[in-house]
């Protein structure tokens, strides 16, 4: 008997041995029936229906690249319903993966015994063991696009909710100063400027989570003259940053429809990066170039060793750093700055590069002037 004709003669017997097995995982143990039920008979109807189809070598060859959609082309399949209940129901995707290698254990061994392997034994194996490996793939993909929903949504409301008592501190912070006798103006000066540090990693943990949550963030654009909102930004970063020497070169029309609060955030994450990273008494140096449909803005430092390409791309990935650290580096840093400084330049069509020769590091965002420049870009 061919694989096919027994997923679907004994059904009941394997869907019985896989819902056993189901519940030795702790936290199915109690589930109902019903639900461990619902999703399997759908996933053995699309295998049995995968192993009557005829297959050419290129399409096996394509499926076990994962470029097939072995369970229909709907909005949800079979095994992506039990990849999400199952991410929902607090598994580990090691016990997911365990579950497809016990069902997949399970029909061999049922199959095996029901009947002598017959001529086509081995096509048949390899053609069910496709089919599964395909599942489990949709299975995987779906639980992991689930855990990381929740991820986001778990970092969105802890930011929300610690915003109340963050708030509190910064005020009464702010009245202490007000009222403190001259001896604790320094403590009181330490203690705002500690609660200011915690609201900046709030905001770029909850930028990074918007970004990662929604698949991008919301700009809005309108004309206006980019070096001159650099140049406000700059004002108020060595106003926050005293001691840097921060300049600042233009040249040519650097006008067009940006997002300006956006595109400060972004200066000001690249400059604070600058001074904190670089050599102490070096010129942190901003340029702003006009060309003909783009505009460029870079920030340029020196650094007391050189990055490699392989770190200086590291940079740029959420909640991670480089390894080496600078005399101002701060541990306290989520490492979001430079992811948030892409997604920025992205959702304006363009793109941000770090580069590094000479113990200089220069990273550089290229802005398309218009929506209409980005979409032909």
């Amino acid at each position: 008997m061919q694989i096919a004709d027994f997923l679907e003669t004994a059904k009941e017997s394997i869907l019985t041995e896989s819902i056993e097995y189901a519940r030795t995982i702790l936290r199915l143990k109690e589930e109902e029936e019903a639900i461990l039920r619902s999703h399997l008979p759908l996933v053995l109807k699309a295998v049995s229906s995968d192993l009557r189809t005829a297959q050419s070598r290129t399409e096996s060859i394509d499926k076990s690249h994962g470029l097939s959609n072995l369970f229909g082309s709907g909005p949800e399949t079979a095994a992506e319903t039990h990849g999400l209940l199952r991410a929902r129901s607090g598994l580990h995707i090691d016990q997911v993966i365990a579950e497809y290698r016990a069902l997949r254990s399970c029909v061999l061994r049922l199959w095996a015994d029901d009947a002598p392997p017959g001529v086509d034994a081995v096509r048949d194996v390899g053609r069910f063991n496709e089919a599964i490996d395909q599942a489990l793939a949709e299975s995987v993909r779906t639980y992991a696009a689930e855990v990381d929903r929740w991820q986001h949504i778990f970092l969105g409301v802890l930011g929300h909710d610690l915003r109340g008592p963050l708030n509190a501190i910064a005020l009464t912070a702010e009245l202490i100063a007000v009222k403190a006798p001259p001896e604790l103006h320094l403590p009181t000066a330490t203690l705002s400027k500690s609660t200011r540090r915690m609201a900046s990693l709030m905001d770029s943990l909850l930028q990074y989570n918007m970004a990662g949550l929604s698949g991008g963030m919301p700009i809005e654009r309108a004309p206006i003259d980019l070096a001159a909102a650099c140049r406000e930004e700059l004002e108020i970063q060595r106003a926050a940053l005293p001691g840097a020497r921060i300049e600042m070169v233009t040249q040519g029309d650097t006008s067009g429809e940006f997002d300006g609060s956006r595109l400060r955030e972004a200066l000001g994450n690249l400059v604070t990066n600058a001074v904190k990273h670089g050599v102490p008494d070096e010129p942190v140096i901003v340029k702003i170039e006009g060309e003909h449909s783009a505009v460029r803005l870079s920030v340029e430092n020196a650094t007391a060793h050189d990055i490699t390409t392989n770190e200086m791309e590291q940079l740029f990935e959420p909640l991670r750093r480089g390894a080496a650290k600078g005399p101002g580096s701060d541990r306290s840093n989520l490492g979001l700055g430079l992811f948030i400084v892409r997604q920025i330049a992205k959702v304006h069509g363009g793109d941000v590069r770090g580069q590094c020769s000479g113990k200089r590091v220069k990273f550089t965002m290229t802005l398309p002037r218009s929506a209409t420049a980005a979409a032909q870009g």
